[in-house]
């Protein structure tokens, strides 16, 4: 928008700034630009951005620089909004927003001049190798088999062709998830002990290739939806995958139906707030990204945290 200042937090690891200052968009905004390391994926970066007066910030990256960027600004008093140009491999919040892909132009276009929209965050706060760690997540957190395929899958093999590396590491990753006793207290109630060997938290429901594997997730509705899956054997594998990856994924692609399939070894839940004691350890994760092993966590919901264009 004309006068606005619009600061551009980008990762250098996934593009040049040249490339992402050809695809920019005629305007009259002040831009300003802040670059990510290794060591701080974009927090210290929207900090810098917040403390110009930054009326919108562009986080050009992947799935890790979003949710820092998202964080920061949940964290403070600004009325700075969100603008996302994916170029990572998941792309999670893009795809679930319906923000272009592969295409810097049409992402920057929509990140300058699109509406801004609330967002919901999930924050998750675990003890991690002796530490208490408090992280925001824009789209889910969990522990199981999604977690077992950020942290088995192959880094060169994702470099080049992308999403579809997940799918190489699946197999050992079922391999690795194990089913463990669980203890719930959702929204200040004790649930009953169960177990299962994959919990998911989600604040949105579409991953790569567009398996819903959290059909209902609406991510400004206030709530986040759980997913807790306890397939064991073959047969009861085949029975969840195709419900998740066919009847939610393929199959609504390409009927257009919007089909909430479940298998029998899927139990489905929403709440605000949430805490887990696990019988063993397990590794979390968070938009992707694996935090470490933890045997206990909480997970809650900060409603409209954010405003995303």
């Amino acid at each position: 928008m004309a006068g606005d200042r619009i600061a551009i937090v980008w990762n250098p690891a996934k593009t040049a700034r040249e490339d992402l200052g050809k695809a920019l968009p005629a305007t009259d905004a002040v831009l300003s630009w802040h670059e990510t390391s290794p060591e701080d994926p974009g927090r210290g970066a929207a900090d810098e951005a917040i403390q110009a007066g930054a009326d919108a910030i562009v986080a050009a990256g992947g799935d890790g620089t979003v949710r820092a960027v998202a964080e920061r600004l949940a964290r403070s008093d600004t009325r700075a909004e969100l603008g996302v140009v994916p170029l990572g491999t998941g792309n999670l919040l893009a795809r679930n927003l319906g923000i272009p892909l592969n295409n810097l132009a049409k992402a920057f276009e929509r990140a300058f001049d699109g509406d801004a929209k609330p967002l919901d965050l999930g924050w998750v706060e675990a003890e991690i190798d002796g530490d208490t760690v408090r992280s925001a997540f824009v789209v889910m957190a969990g522990f199981g088999i999604d977690a077992h395929m950020i942290a088995e899958t192959d880094e060169d093999l994702k470099s080049k062709v992308g999403w579809l590396a997940y799918v190489e590491s699946l197999g050992r990753a079922l391999n690795a998830t194990q089913v463990v006793d669980i203890d719930f207290t959702v929204d200040g109630v004790a649930m009953e002990r169960t177990a299962g060997h994959t919990l998911l938290v989600g604040n949105c429901g579409t991953l790569q290739g567009g398996v819903r594997l959290l059909p209902d997730a609406d991510p400004a509705d206030g709530e986040l939806d759980l997913l807790l899956l306890s397939a064991e054997g073959i047969g009861q594998w085949v029975d969840t995958l195709r419900s998740f990856v066919w009847d939610n994924g393929v199959r609504r692609l390409l009927t257009g139906q919007d089909r909430a399939a479940s298998a029998d070894t899927a139990e489905h839940g929403r709440a605000r707030r949430l805490t887990v004691a696990l019988s063993r350890p397990a590794v979390l994760e968070i938009d992707g990204d694996d935090l470490g092993e933890t045997a206990s966590f909480a997970v809650e919901v900060q409603e409209h945290a954010i405003r995303v264009r």
